[in-house]
Protein backbone atom coordinates (compact mmCIF):
# COMPACT_ATOMS: atom_id res chain seq x y z
CA UNK A 1 0.00 0.00 0.00
CA UNK A 2 1.49 3.34 -0.82
CA UNK A 3 0.41 6.16 1.56
CA UNK A 4 -0.84 9.56 0.42
CA UNK A 5 1.65 12.93 1.14
CA UNK A 6 -0.12 14.88 3.38
CA UNK A 7 -0.24 18.69 3.89
CA UNK A 8 -1.87 19.49 6.77
CA UNK A 9 -2.90 22.63 9.10
CA UNK A 10 -2.53 23.01 13.07
CA UNK A 11 -6.00 24.14 15.30
CA UNK A 12 -6.84 25.63 17.27
CA UNK A 13 -6.65 29.28 15.92
CA UNK A 14 -4.24 31.40 17.95
CA UNK A 15 -6.97 33.33 18.99
CA UNK A 16 -8.53 30.65 21.38
CA UNK A 17 -12.32 31.30 19.77
CA UNK A 18 -13.95 28.44 18.57
CA UNK A 19 -15.48 30.80 15.64
CA UNK A 20 -12.02 31.62 14.45
CA UNK A 21 -10.89 27.55 14.34
CA UNK A 22 -14.40 27.14 12.37
CA UNK A 23 -13.32 30.06 9.98
CA UNK A 24 -9.71 28.40 9.57
CA UNK A 25 -11.23 24.59 9.34
CA UNK A 26 -12.95 26.06 6.46
CA UNK A 27 -10.64 28.26 5.09
CA UNK A 28 -7.95 25.15 4.76
CA UNK A 29 -10.38 22.79 3.18
CA UNK A 30 -10.77 25.96 0.45
CA UNK A 31 -7.18 26.61 -0.11
CA UNK A 32 -6.81 22.62 -0.86
CA UNK A 33 -5.28 21.15 2.68
CA UNK A 34 -5.49 17.49 3.09
CA UNK A 35 -6.28 17.71 6.55
CA UNK A 36 -7.04 19.46 9.68
CA UNK A 37 -5.56 18.54 13.10
CA UNK A 38 -5.92 19.54 16.92
CA UNK A 39 -4.19 19.83 19.90
CA UNK A 40 -5.19 18.82 22.96
CA UNK A 41 -2.95 20.93 25.68
CA UNK A 42 -5.80 22.61 28.11
CA UNK A 43 -7.76 25.74 26.30
CA UNK A 44 -10.02 24.00 23.88
CA UNK A 45 -10.81 20.59 23.83
CA UNK A 46 -9.67 18.68 20.88
CA UNK A 47 -12.83 16.07 21.25
CA UNK A 48 -15.25 18.44 21.50
CA UNK A 49 -14.35 20.77 19.18
CA UNK A 50 -13.83 17.70 16.41
CA UNK A 51 -17.78 17.19 15.66
CA UNK A 52 -18.05 21.53 14.59
CA UNK A 53 -15.17 21.16 12.51
CA UNK A 54 -16.03 18.02 10.56
CA UNK A 55 -19.87 19.60 10.50
CA UNK A 56 -18.14 22.52 8.98
CA UNK A 57 -16.09 20.94 6.48
CA UNK A 58 -16.74 18.77 3.43
CA UNK A 59 -13.97 15.95 3.15
CA UNK A 60 -10.54 16.98 4.65
CA UNK A 61 -9.50 14.64 7.64
CA UNK A 62 -9.11 15.85 11.10
CA UNK A 63 -6.90 14.55 13.16
CA UNK A 64 -5.68 15.10 17.17
CA UNK A 65 -2.13 15.05 18.52
CA UNK A 66 -2.58 14.01 20.81
CA UNK A 67 -4.69 13.46 23.50
CA UNK A 68 -3.12 12.37 26.83
CA UNK A 69 -3.53 8.98 27.57
CA UNK A 70 -3.82 9.37 31.32
CA UNK A 71 -7.10 12.00 31.80
CA UNK A 72 -9.36 9.98 30.21
CA UNK A 73 -10.33 6.91 30.98
CA UNK A 74 -10.15 3.55 28.37
CA UNK A 75 -14.28 3.55 28.25
CA UNK A 76 -14.48 7.15 28.05
CA UNK A 77 -12.33 7.22 25.11
CA UNK A 78 -13.90 4.03 23.58
CA UNK A 79 -16.91 6.01 23.90
CA UNK A 80 -16.48 8.88 22.23
CA UNK A 81 -14.17 7.30 19.42
CA UNK A 82 -17.24 5.28 18.66
CA UNK A 83 -19.26 8.20 18.30
CA UNK A 84 -16.51 10.18 15.94
CA UNK A 85 -15.84 6.72 13.90
CA UNK A 86 -19.34 5.80 13.09
CA UNK A 87 -20.87 9.87 12.29
CA UNK A 88 -17.56 10.49 10.39
CA UNK A 89 -16.00 7.52 9.19
CA UNK A 90 -12.60 7.86 7.38
CA UNK A 91 -11.85 11.53 8.62
CA UNK A 92 -11.10 11.14 12.12
CA UNK A 93 -7.94 10.14 13.35
CA UNK A 94 -7.14 10.04 17.26
CA UNK A 95 -3.51 10.10 18.15
CA UNK A 96 -2.75 9.70 22.09
CA UNK A 97 0.35 10.17 23.95
CA UNK A 98 2.05 10.27 27.09
CA UNK A 99 1.90 13.72 27.02
CA UNK A 100 4.77 15.13 29.72
CA UNK A 101 5.39 15.82 33.52
CA UNK A 102 4.11 19.69 33.15
CA UNK A 103 0.60 18.96 31.87
CA UNK A 104 0.11 15.19 33.31
CA UNK A 105 1.66 16.21 37.01
CA UNK A 106 1.18 20.15 36.90
CA UNK A 107 -1.65 20.96 35.32
CA UNK A 108 -3.74 17.46 36.12
CA UNK A 109 -1.88 16.45 39.51
CA UNK A 110 -2.08 12.68 38.50
CA UNK A 111 1.07 10.90 38.31
CA UNK A 112 3.37 10.11 34.93
CA UNK A 113 3.76 6.56 35.84
CA UNK A 114 4.93 3.86 33.01
CA UNK A 115 4.62 5.36 30.25
CA UNK A 116 5.51 2.62 27.58
CA UNK A 117 3.29 0.28 29.39
CA UNK A 118 0.27 2.87 30.03
CA UNK A 119 0.46 3.06 26.00
CA UNK A 120 0.31 -0.12 25.75
CA UNK A 121 -2.18 -1.50 28.02
CA UNK A 122 -4.40 1.73 26.21
CA UNK A 123 -4.08 0.43 22.89
CA UNK A 124 -4.84 -3.11 24.04
CA UNK A 125 -8.43 -1.72 25.76
CA UNK A 126 -9.06 0.08 23.04
CA UNK A 127 -8.97 -2.24 20.61
CA UNK A 128 -11.07 -4.49 22.55
CA UNK A 129 -13.88 -2.33 23.56
CA UNK A 130 -13.92 -0.71 19.98
CA UNK A 131 -14.64 -4.42 18.97
CA UNK A 132 -17.57 -4.82 21.15
CA UNK A 133 -15.54 -7.07 23.38
CA UNK A 134 -17.00 -7.36 27.18
CA UNK A 135 -13.78 -6.14 29.66
CA UNK A 136 -11.71 -8.11 31.55
CA UNK A 137 -8.54 -6.37 32.35
CA UNK A 138 -6.04 -6.35 34.61
CA UNK A 139 -2.26 -4.64 33.71
CA UNK A 140 -0.07 -3.00 35.53
CA UNK A 141 -1.46 0.78 34.85
CA UNK A 142 -5.17 -0.16 33.88
CA UNK A 143 -7.87 -2.06 35.11
CA UNK A 144 -11.16 -2.87 33.37
CA UNK A 145 -14.18 -5.34 34.34
CA UNK A 146 -17.90 -5.69 32.79
CA UNK A 147 -17.45 -2.94 29.99
CA UNK A 148 -18.83 -3.41 26.83
CA UNK A 149 -20.09 -1.59 24.06
CA UNK A 150 -21.42 -1.98 20.27
CA UNK A 151 -18.54 -2.92 18.23
CA UNK A 152 -16.71 -0.30 15.68
CA UNK A 153 -15.37 -1.01 12.67
CA UNK A 154 -12.31 0.76 11.03
CA UNK A 155 -11.43 2.32 14.09
CA UNK A 156 -7.57 3.61 13.94
CA UNK A 157 -5.38 4.34 16.76
CA UNK A 158 -2.71 6.73 16.35
CA UNK A 159 0.14 6.98 18.97
CA UNK A 160 2.96 9.60 19.56
CA UNK A 161 6.69 8.83 20.28
CA UNK A 162 9.37 10.46 20.68
CA UNK A 163 12.52 7.73 21.68
CA UNK A 164 13.58 4.67 20.25
CA UNK A 165 11.20 2.20 22.69
CA UNK A 166 8.21 4.26 22.21
CA UNK A 167 8.48 4.59 18.45
CA UNK A 168 9.15 1.26 17.85
CA UNK A 169 5.85 0.22 19.96
CA UNK A 170 4.12 2.92 18.29
CA UNK A 171 4.74 1.52 15.03
CA UNK A 172 4.13 -1.90 15.67
CA UNK A 173 0.53 -1.59 17.82
CA UNK A 174 -0.85 1.15 16.29
CA UNK A 175 -1.68 2.64 12.66
CA UNK A 176 0.52 5.63 12.75
CA UNK A 177 3.46 6.94 14.62
CA UNK A 178 3.24 10.80 15.78
CA UNK A 179 6.80 12.80 15.86
CA UNK A 180 7.40 16.50 17.21
CA UNK A 181 9.72 18.64 17.79
CA UNK A 182 12.94 16.42 16.73
CA UNK A 183 16.09 17.85 14.62
CA UNK A 184 16.35 16.86 11.47
CA UNK A 185 19.64 15.19 12.02
CA UNK A 186 17.81 12.70 14.26
CA UNK A 187 14.84 11.97 11.42
CA UNK A 188 16.69 8.49 9.88
CA UNK A 189 17.58 7.20 13.45
CA UNK A 190 13.54 7.63 13.81
CA UNK A 191 12.27 6.05 10.85
CA UNK A 192 15.11 3.14 11.80
CA UNK A 193 12.72 2.55 15.00
CA UNK A 194 9.54 3.25 13.36
CA UNK A 195 10.73 0.23 10.52
CA UNK A 196 11.76 -2.18 13.78
CA UNK A 197 8.37 -1.52 15.27
CA UNK A 198 6.36 -2.59 12.21
CA UNK A 199 7.90 -5.53 11.80
CA UNK A 200 7.90 -6.59 14.99
CA UNK A 201 4.28 -5.87 14.21
CA UNK A 202 4.13 -7.89 11.44
CA UNK A 203 3.60 -4.60 9.21
CA UNK A 204 5.33 -3.45 6.08
CA UNK A 205 6.90 -0.18 7.51
CA UNK A 206 5.81 1.49 4.54
CA UNK A 207 2.15 0.26 6.13
CA UNK A 208 2.74 2.74 9.02
CA UNK A 209 1.25 6.37 8.13
CA UNK A 210 4.32 8.97 9.98
CA UNK A 211 2.91 12.26 10.85
CA UNK A 212 4.56 15.36 12.34
CA UNK A 213 3.73 18.61 13.42
CA UNK A 214 6.05 21.31 12.06
CA UNK A 215 7.03 24.33 13.69
CA UNK A 216 6.44 26.73 11.02
CA UNK A 217 7.31 30.57 10.35
CA UNK A 218 7.26 32.13 6.69
CA UNK A 219 9.28 35.26 7.42
CA UNK A 220 11.90 36.99 6.15
CA UNK A 221 12.94 38.26 9.45
CA UNK A 222 14.50 34.90 10.80
CA UNK A 223 15.14 36.27 13.97
CA UNK A 224 12.29 37.23 15.40
CA UNK A 225 10.97 33.78 14.71
CA UNK A 226 14.12 32.09 15.98
CA UNK A 227 13.05 33.78 19.03
CA UNK A 228 9.35 33.06 18.92
CA UNK A 229 10.48 29.45 19.04
CA UNK A 230 12.63 29.90 21.70
CA UNK A 231 9.91 31.74 24.31
CA UNK A 232 7.42 28.76 22.98
CA UNK A 233 9.47 25.48 23.02
CA UNK A 234 12.46 25.51 25.61
CA UNK A 235 10.14 25.43 28.23
CA UNK A 236 9.35 22.08 26.49
CA UNK A 237 12.93 21.31 26.01
CA UNK A 238 13.91 21.87 30.23
CA UNK A 239 10.72 18.85 31.00
CA UNK A 240 12.30 15.49 31.36
CA UNK A 241 10.36 13.86 28.38
CA UNK A 242 11.57 16.33 25.93
CA UNK A 243 15.07 17.21 27.29
CA UNK A 244 16.09 13.63 27.49
CA UNK A 245 14.49 13.09 23.81
CA UNK A 246 17.12 16.01 23.03
CA UNK A 247 20.11 14.19 24.49
CA UNK A 248 18.76 10.79 22.48
CA UNK A 249 18.92 12.98 19.59
CA UNK A 250 22.72 14.00 19.69
CA UNK A 251 21.99 17.29 21.20
CA UNK A 252 23.07 16.47 25.12
CA UNK A 253 25.27 19.38 25.70
CA UNK A 254 22.23 21.63 24.78
CA UNK A 255 19.82 19.24 26.94
CA UNK A 256 22.27 19.61 30.11
CA UNK A 257 22.32 23.42 29.78
CA UNK A 258 18.84 23.36 29.17
CA UNK A 259 18.52 21.60 32.18
CA UNK A 260 20.52 23.00 34.50
CA UNK A 261 19.76 26.96 33.51
CA UNK A 262 16.22 25.78 33.86
CA UNK A 263 16.66 24.87 37.52
CA UNK A 264 18.63 27.76 37.85
CA UNK A 265 15.54 30.14 36.85
CA UNK A 266 18.05 31.89 34.66
CA UNK A 267 15.59 32.11 31.75
CA UNK A 268 17.82 33.74 29.22
CA UNK A 269 21.13 31.18 30.10
CA UNK A 270 18.06 28.50 29.07
CA UNK A 271 17.13 30.28 26.03
CA UNK A 272 20.76 30.85 24.78
CA UNK A 273 21.40 26.83 25.08
CA UNK A 274 19.05 26.82 21.84
CA UNK A 275 21.28 28.44 19.43
CA UNK A 276 20.27 29.55 16.11
CA UNK A 277 21.58 26.38 14.15
CA UNK A 278 19.67 24.14 16.41
CA UNK A 279 16.06 26.40 16.51
CA UNK A 280 16.86 25.67 12.28
CA UNK A 281 16.98 22.15 12.32
CA UNK A 282 13.83 21.40 14.58
CA UNK A 283 12.03 24.76 13.18
CA UNK A 284 10.64 25.24 9.80
CA UNK A 285 12.14 29.25 9.10
CA UNK A 286 12.54 31.50 6.56
CA UNK A 287 11.12 32.63 3.29
CA UNK A 288 7.86 30.69 1.44
CA UNK A 289 10.90 28.82 -1.11
CA UNK A 290 13.07 28.06 1.86
CA UNK A 291 10.03 26.34 3.91
CA UNK A 292 8.58 24.36 0.80
CA UNK A 293 11.74 22.92 -0.18
CA UNK A 294 12.07 21.75 3.83
CA UNK A 295 8.58 20.26 3.60
CA UNK A 296 9.73 18.31 -0.12
CA UNK A 297 12.41 17.32 2.41
CA UNK A 298 10.25 15.81 5.12
CA UNK A 299 8.26 13.75 2.86
CA UNK A 300 11.46 12.69 1.08
CA UNK A 301 12.51 11.58 4.24
CA UNK A 302 9.39 9.50 5.15
CA UNK A 303 7.05 11.63 6.81
CA UNK A 304 3.73 10.95 5.19
CA UNK A 305 1.31 13.63 7.17
CA UNK A 306 3.09 17.01 7.57
CA UNK A 307 1.66 19.84 9.94
CA UNK A 308 2.10 23.19 9.81
CA UNK A 309 1.48 24.56 12.96
CA UNK A 310 2.26 28.57 13.01
CA UNK A 311 4.65 29.40 16.16
CA UNK A 312 5.07 33.27 15.61
CA UNK A 313 1.09 33.74 14.68
CA UNK A 314 1.11 37.66 14.06
CA UNK A 315 -1.72 38.29 11.47
CA UNK A 316 0.74 38.50 8.61
CA UNK A 317 2.84 35.45 9.73
CA UNK A 318 0.15 33.63 9.95
CA UNK A 319 -1.47 34.47 6.82
CA UNK A 320 2.18 34.14 5.10
CA UNK A 321 2.04 30.66 6.61
CA UNK A 322 -1.27 28.95 5.61
CA UNK A 323 -1.11 31.02 2.28
CA UNK A 324 2.31 29.38 1.55
CA UNK A 325 1.13 25.58 1.48
CA UNK A 326 -2.39 26.37 0.02
CA UNK A 327 -2.59 23.77 -2.84
CA UNK A 328 -2.18 27.07 -5.80
CA UNK A 329 1.23 27.40 -4.23
CA UNK A 330 2.37 23.77 -2.93
CA UNK A 331 2.58 20.27 -3.88
CA UNK A 332 4.77 17.90 -3.24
Amino acid sequence: MSLKTRIALSLPAPTGSVADTIAMARQAEALGYDDIWLADAGGLDAFTLSPMLLEATESVRLGIAVVPAYTRTPAVMASTLAVLHQAYPGRFIPGFGTSSHAIIEGWHGLSLDKPLTRMKETVALLRSMLAGEKTDFSGDTLRSKGYRQAPTEHAPIYLAALRSKMVETAAEISDGVILNLFPRSALAKIMEHVAIGAERGGKDPSDVEVVCRHMVVVSEDKAAARDAFRAGFVGYYATPVYNKFLEWAGYADAAAEIREGWAAKDRERTAAALPDELVDEIAVIGSPDECRELMRWYAGAGIHTNIISCVYPTPEVLAATVDTFAAENFSF
